[in-house]
């Protein structure tokens, strides 16, 4: 199949494709370096040509709310009308879980926005609303710095491998459409400020967290299981002590 990965040079991007390419496919990593851009709409009529499917993974550069929203409209208007343009037979989203009871956050709602363009666009999808990734850790950590301490809520967090992400999207890319959502999560679960103090510990990092009682998550206001799966879902098999030890053989 020729498969035409959206954002295939970024974090998960690049593990998709190389599963994919493992797996004997033809596959385009897009992104506007190699002059396929979703904004602008450069090149993506030639990268759809005879494309079986399209997996998602692009990202908007800008947080703010009003930026990300059009980031996600614009580019899931271009992305899917160059598909049935060109009869693609299968588009492919990377979400996230819990976004339905987070639309107090400026991304969430972009990310549903993103979601409602590929239902109502007539191209059979898939949607996979993942968890946070394990790779965020310390980004979180970063955000909720106050000089040595980390002030952060006690919401219920069950983060996943960006590895097991890509075998999920891997997989569900290579299967038949299911025209709705699947969900995947991490094999543990924390309360946020539990794994964020775990991690600071395995980098021998000496801030102190603090949790803060707060049911909150950049900036909003969230249910404590807003960030876990609500029912059934697909888990991992790399934990916190697996991923940790494979960031180490990385460095």
């Amino acid at each position: 199949m020729k498969i035409v990965v959206i954002g295939g040079s970024g974090l998960i991007g690049t593990k998709v494709v190389a599963h994919l390419r493992q797996a004997g496919h033809q596959v385009i990593a897009a992104s506007p370096a190699t002059g396929i851009n979703t904004i602008t709409g450069e090149g993506l009529a030639e990268a759809m040509n005879d494309t079986d499917v399209v997996v998602d993974l692009a990202n908007s550069p800008s947080w703010e709310d009003q930026a990300v929203l059009d980031f996600f409209q614009t580019s899931g208007r271009n992305l899917l009308a160059a598909e049935i343009n060109a009869g693609v037979k299968h588009h492919l989203a990377l979400s996230i879980v819990g976004i339905d009871i987070m639309q107090n956050i400026g991304y969430m709602r972009a990310k549903k926005a993103q979601e409602d363009i590929i239902k109502q666009s007539g191209v059979p999808y898939t949607i996979i609303r993942s968890t946070q990734f394990l790779e965020f850790l310390k980004g979180i950590a970063d955000q909720a710095t106050d000089g040595n301490e980390v002030h952060l809520s006690d919401v219920w967090f069950q983060p996943i491998a960006a590895d097991d992400v890509a075998a999920f999207v891997a997989k569900y890319a290579l299967a038949a459409p299911i025209n709705g959502k699947v969900e995947i999560a991490g094999p543990e679960r924390f309360a946020m400020y539990e794994v964020v103090a775990q991690y600071l510990r395995h980098a021998n990092d000496l801030r102190k967290v603090v949790p803060n009682g707060k049911p909150s998550y950049y900036g909003g206001e969230i249910s404590h299981k807003a960030l876990v799966p609500a029912g059934q879902a697909e888990l991992g098999t790399i934990n916190f002590e697996k991923w940790w030890s494979n960031q180490l053989q990385k460095v």
